[in-house]
């Protein structure tokens, strides 16, 4: 596990810092051309780093993405989604430009119910509906579509720096980003049937998980702080949870679990 790791953050690493060149030097101008560089990473991470071995995880975790996607407009339905949980003990979660979804097993951790799950997932399939990718690298900041969005809800992890994930990058900015993306993925999982009262538990295990660790302050981080996003949550609930309860009357109750 510990070798699978090393090489894992290795790749990615090298991936962000090979991307970010093209970024800076302005050769990232365009959707087309991200999605393109983000397809090409997407099929490196696949042969470079193990799936997780139980199928009965991997169409756990598809289910709810399914269920997600088909909440979305039709131009984003109608792209190639692919979804696949990675053998990697991080907390990590991300969705690349073109609809390819990777899953830490780590984050199951967490997110150890359906509801919670699809709150990450919610979270991540935002970042890709709200065009945060594109706004990052047309800002010409030292980032990537792969870190813009695979910086998973759940936090960049601290080995990700070492190999410069987050070298140079305008916090604030990316802060807000988060802000939004949790805001619509909050509305992607109650239209999905799935209970955003789930999210407050999610952030609480998380707080739970990073409890004793040497994690960095609120301004080196491009999340928000546990207690900060349970916060901006509250208010939101009343009114998505009327959107859930509407669809969970209107037959939209998800069947995912993880047999």
């Amino acid at each position: 596990m510990m070798k699978a790791n090393r090489v894992s953050l290795t790749l990615l690493g090298a991936a962000l810092v090979f991307l970010a060149g093209l970024a800076q030097a302005q050769l990232i101008v365009s959707e087309r051309e991200i999605t393109r560089q983000s397809r090409t990473e997407w099929l490196m991470m696949k042969k470079h780093n193990p799936q997780f071995g139980n199928d009965r995880t991997q169409r756990y975790v598809q289910c709810i993405a399914n269920e997600l996607i088909n909440v979305l407009g039709p131009e984003w339905q109608e792209l190639a989604w692919e979804v696949i949980v990675f053998d990697n003990d991080e907390l990590n979660a991300f969705v690349l430009p073109g609809g390819k979804i990777s899953v830490f097993s780590g984050l199951l951790r967490v997110a150890d119910t359906p509801d919670a799950l699809a709150a990450v997932l919610g979270h991540e399939i935002a970042h890709l509906t709200e065009g945060h990718v594109i706004e990052r690298a047309r800002s010409g900041q030292r980032s990537t579509a792969v870190s813009i969005l695979g910086s998973a809800a759940t936090g960049i992890p601290r080995d990700y720096f070492e190999f410069g994930a987050a070298i140079g990058l305008q916090l604030p900015f990316q802060r807000r980003q988060e802000s939004e993306a949790d805001i619509v993925g909050l509305k992607y999982m109650a239209q999905a049937g799935f209970d955003p009262r789930a999210g407050l538990a999610l952030w609480q295990n998380m707080k739970l998980e990073s409890e004793g660790r040497n994690k960095p302050p609120l301004w080196m981080s491009t999340h928000p702080r546990e207690d900060d996003r349970i916060d901006d949550m509250v208010p939101l609930l009343v009114s998505n949870l009327k959107v859930f309860n509407e669809a969970q009357d209107a037959g939209r109750i998800p069947n995912c679990y993880p047999r």
